[in-house]
């Protein structure tokens, strides 16, 4: 896998979630802090998304959010629009179209009242296997709509909006896989409109930067080899301690830091996902000594990789009804 794909098939837990919802002015929907990352497309009509914090955000058609953390929010026709608080809540819902109108006292018998058509959905994340690439977002991410940019994002707008809108056969594996490409398209267009000149720092500028993205690349690939900051750098096409200072400035960790630790993200997935013995879930992340391996493990994630993974299984049993 490439970089990107590798941190959200690590991350991703469970299904995501999806509703089309029709709005009928005046409404106002407030959607409260969950623990995954969230998103909102207006496909007909304007809104406003009301922050917790800040100014509202004038929203068109067209336009793409991306709440990375699941950060609290409301979206209304208008500022001024009283909020409901009865959630509209893709996180608890299938895939699905909703028409939602507003309290009879909010509307005029002679006025229908605009009518704003959302997108709105849910990703599960797993915050244990929070990897920096995400983490380095911010709390908002508004991807305006400009003519001819981003055309993946648009087509996988529109494609998930008609499956929502008209079900047809194949619809229960349709949708799910189009989330999957409207998160990656989301996360792509951001980073692709990050500044590339100056001095840019954090993972958008480590993504573009040919020598970091090939030793990135690398180590996603094969995180069982052996590499080493000299051969690391080779391939990159730096000396050590010019590849060691541009990777440490970017990633945020050395290089060979950055590669325990996705050593240990690795093993942690595969210990939850598989059913594969130890020995080879060490052998996958480069250890030959299982010992050597659940001291590693155990130094991240504060338990054996054993205990790790009974511990891990049984937490849905012990949370369930």
């Amino acid at each position: 896998m490439d970089v990107l794909s590798d941190v959200i098939a690590t991350m991703r837990t469970g299904e995501p979630r999806s509703a089309l919802v029709e709005w009928h002015a005046p409404w106002g929907q407030s959607y409260p802090p969950m623990p995954s990352a969230g998103f909102q497309v207006i496909l007909q009509g304007s809104c406003w998304l009301i922050p917790p914090e800040g100014a509202p955000l004038a929203l068109g058609v067209g336009d793409v959010v991306f709440l990375p953390y699941g950060r609290g929010h409301a979206l209304a026709d208008s500022p001024s629009t009283p909020l409901n608080d009865v959630a509209c809540d893709p996180h608890d819902s299938g895939y699905e179209r909703r028409y939602a109108s507003p309290p009879a006292g909010r509307r005029r018998p002679d006025d229908p009242g605009a009518v704003t058509v959302t997108l709105c959905g849910a990703y599960q994340l797993d915050p244990a296997r929070a990897h920096p690439l995400l983490t380095d977002l911010p709390e908002i991410v508004h991807l305006p709509a400009r003519l001819g940019h981003h055309p993946e994002l648009r087509a996988a707008v529109e494609l998930l909006g008609g499956e929502l809108d008209r079900p047809r056969l194949g619809a229960d594996a349709v949708v799910p896989a189009l989330l999957d490409m409207l998160l990656l398209f989301i996360l792509r267009a951001w980073f692709d409109e990050q500044p590339h000149h100056g001095t840019p720092t954090g993972w958008a500028a480590a993504l573009n930067d040919p020598a970091v993205s090939a030793a990135l690349h690398d180590i996603h690939h094969d995180p069982g080899h052996p590499w080493t900051v000299e051969e690391l750098g080779a391939r990159a096409g730096l000396s050590r301690a010019a590849f060691a200072r541009r990777f440490a400035a970017l990633v945020g960790r050395p290089p060979l830091a950055y590669l325990t630790w996705w050593r240990m993200t690795t093993a942690a997935r595969l210990l939850l996902d598989s059913d594969a013995p130890l020995t080879v879930v060490a052998e996958r992340v480069g250890y030959s000594s299982e010992f050597a391996f659940a001291n590693a493990f155990k130094r991240e994630y504060g338990t054996a990789p054993g205990r790790y993974r009974r511990q891990e299984h049984l937490e849905p049993a012990t949370t369930g009804p």
